[in-house]
């Protein structure tokens, strides 16, 4: 059977968030979101200003132009609190890229200790997060405004073909050097069909791929199955909404529709769709239901379910012909990369997981490190309370070694 793509599952989690009682969304911990999708403070200022800044942290809000005409945000921070005094080094830069429907703001929701950017700049990496088309500090564009529909006339092809590299590109100009990458859920699945490609390689010193998502088979949730019963992609490709909006009445209507079938609970929401996460508290709980979520591109969300039908990582298919496979086997085998997965992970699928490394049987042995965290599911790896312990001082350890 058919199953709903990664981004329309994720999709539904916040549909549902902002449409069925506050009750009914006890995380598998017990606490409670007290807001649902307020007016959002921090939209009205810099990512800097809402989360890194406050912390003692230099911020620079920098902007970066697509050869397609999106505006991105990018936000960097150059160092680590304790500024070491004396003769300047050249920090290794790493570029942040979230996953589907969230923003930079993500990755920061834990204090400085606890956060992915702020520990590596305070391990002397130059930090640089991304902010995808469309969410809301990158809703600019040379030409297109994000009212009309020709605005979101994209999907994750166009993030591999334009975002990653216009990025990249302005990265290296100011740096002067190879980069490392972290990406985290759909941030995986575009570095992998980037590397794909050959794009990037030469700029990229290594990897680091969180919760990797290429093959979509086998998520776990009834949820997931009644979407794809119901045509998800279609319903709201039909309807004509370019954007998709999860704050909007469309949505929020669907979702209510799809919650009275007796096959879905609508009660343990996150751990319905994410998998049972492990290490999250409520402050940060509370901070992403403030924060997220962050709209994309109807036509985004149909690719991924393009790809669960498929069983095949390829480009939008618009008919007729089958669309060019992204061949993961052809990623360059001396390409360092860390992967990361967990085995409660109901998005990343272990088994899913396992068919992407099946494609990386080649790899040089020295430069592909595999850890598999058996408790972690798809938010422990950003917002986790052990994550540092866990993972992100793996990562760290990685990229100094491959230095």
């Amino acid at each position: 059977m058919a199953r709903m793509g990664l981004l329309g599952f994720v999709a539904l989690t916040f549909f549902i968030l902002a449409s069925v009682p506050r009750q009914a969304l006890a995380s598998s911990h017990g606490f409670y979101a007290r807001k649902i999708f307020p007016v959002e403070p921090s939209s009205f200022k810099g990512l800097c200003s809402s989360a890194v800044t406050i912390h003692g942290y230099e911020c620079q809000e920098l902007e970066v132009t697509t050869k397609d005409g999106y505006i991105l945000s990018l936000q960097r921070i150059p160092e680590g609190r304790r500024k070491v005094s004396g003769r300047e080094t050249k920090k290794q830069p790493v570029i942040i890229q979230h996953g589907v429907m969230v923003d930079g703001m993500t990755w920061l929701m834990n204090s400085p200790e606890q956060n992915l950017p702020l520990i590596l700049a305070d391990n002397g990496f130059d930090v640089w997060i991304v902010n995808s088309r469309g969410t809301r500090y990158s809703r600019r564009h040379t030409s297109l405004d994000p009212s009309i529909n020709a605005y979101w006339n994209w999907s994750f092809d166009e993030m591999v073909t334009y975002d990653l590299p216009a990025v990249f590109d302005y990265v290296s100009k100011q740096t002067g050097q190879k980069i490392d990458y972290v990406g985290h859920s759909l941030g995986t699945l575009v570095a992998l069909a980037s590397f794909s490609e050959g794009k990037l390689v030469n700029q990229l010193k290594s990897a680091a791929l969180l919760s990797p998502v290429a093959y979509l088979s086998h998520m776990k949730t009834a949820l997931g199955v009644v979407a794809a019963r119901s045509l998800l992609g279609e319903f709201f490709t039909i309807s004509g909404m370019a954007e998709f909006d999860p704050k909007g009445l469309p949505a929020t209507e669907f979702v209510k529709f799809l919650c009275l079938n007796p096959e879905v609970d609508c009660t343990n929401l996150l751990t319905a769709i994410t998998g049972d996460n492990c290490c999250l508290n409520s402050s940060v709980f509370d901070q992403f239901i403030t924060n997220e979520p962050q709209p994309t591109a109807t036509k985004n969300m149909m690719h991924l379910a393009q790809i669960v039908r498929s069983g095949v990582l390829a480009k939008f298919n618009y008919g007729g012909k089958s669309p060019q496979i992204y061949n993961l086997s052809n990623i360059p085998h001396d390409l360092p990369l860390f992967i990361s997965y967990g085995g409660e992970d109901a998005l990343a699928d272990v088994i899913d997981v396992r068919n992407m490394l099946a494609d990386l049987k080649f790899h040089d042995e020295d430069k592909l490190s595999v850890q598999y965290i058996k408790e972690y599911a798809h938010v422990d790896y950003i917002m986790g309370v052990n994550a540092k312990d866990l993972v992100y001082n793996g990562i760290t350890s990685f990229f100094k070694h491959h230095h």
